[in-house]
């Protein structure tokens, strides 16, 4: 399967100094930091990171093992609370947000380790997602109500078309812990999905698949933000994948930004040069 191609895309200041696609300068970026840092004790995890990502830019975050990449998810889905620092999504400061509400508001994540309930089928791992949108009362459920049977059947319908996106229907019935290590991880990105983000964070999402996977991977992220409307932001250390999709980069090393810039300006940096893509790359 051929690779698809990025087409170039202009990246424009905003007010805070940040950089968007062209696109999308019109309305608020979707994702705002500024200054945004966490201390472990005496150790300074991540520090001053300030970037903005585009209501449909697809983004990278690179750098090398331990910049703080995966520290940066948490903190945006407040897995963390920050030490200092604002992150603003679509606007709205989340600074008094838990996880449970930083979802609701528009964030879903995919993690390094899947996390996926082995022991339900496919679809209902997908059902789960769904609730921030589809609900139906304890004595409904209990009773088995007309309003259960039509609330199930919406949350069958939009599971299956979530998990057409990667041709995945015929595997709605089967266990999510008997599928391959490339599916349970696709399943991990329907799932997320079905939470319905305006901000979708890929942590790893090629991790253990094999070149043709990785391809079709690259063109399903793009369906996504195409299809859907939302920016993606991913860490990974495959860069034909970075390269070939991310319109806007950063890199980050020991906690704090290197670099942002286009794939053609981050290939060229020679600071991002030094700190990863000369030295074999990792997480």
């Amino acid at each position: 399967m051929s690779k698809p191609v990025r087409p170039a895309t202009k990246l424009v200041p905003v007010p805070s100094r940040n950089m968007i696609p062209e696109r999308d300068i019109d309305k608020t970026p979707i994702l705002e930091c500024q200054h945004l840092g966490i201390d472990f004790g005496g150790l300074t995890a991540v520090n001053e990171f300030t970037m903005a990502i585009g209501r449909t830019e697809i983004t990278g975050l690179i750098g090398p093992n331990g910049a703080g990449k995966t520290t940066v998810f948490n903190l945006l889905t407040k897995v963390y609370q920050p030490t200092r620092g604002t992150i603003l999504l679509d606007g709205v400061d989340t600074h008094n947000m838990n996880t449970v509400q930083v979802n609701k508001a528009g964030i879903a994540r995919t993690f390094q380790n899947i996390r996926l309930f082995s022991n339900l089928s496919v679809e209902d791992n997908v059902k789960l997602g769904l609730h921030n949108h589809i609900r139906y009362g304890m004595w409904s459920g209990i009773l088995r109500l007309p309003a259960y049977w039509r609330d199930e059947k919406i949350a069958h319908e939009r599971a299956m078309e979530l998990l057409s996106i990667f041709h995945m229907e015929d595997l709605a019935p089967a266990k999510a812990g008997s599928l391959p290590y490339g599916a349970q991880r696709r399943l991990e990105i329907v799932r997320a999905l079905a939470t319905n983000p305006s901000l979708l964070l890929l942590d790893e999402p090629a991790a253990g698949m094999n070149p043709s996977e990785t391809a079709e991977l690259m063109e399903n992220i793009v369906k996504i933000r195409d299809t859907f409307q939302i920016a993606v932001l991913l860490i990974e250390h495959d860069m034909s994948l970075v390269m070939g999709i991310c319109e806007g980069i950063c890199v980050l090393n020991f906690g704090e930004i290197i670099a942002k810039g286009t794939p053609e300006e981050i290939q060229n940096n020679p600071e991002v040069i030094k700190a990863y893509l000369g030295s074999g790359k990792g997480e």
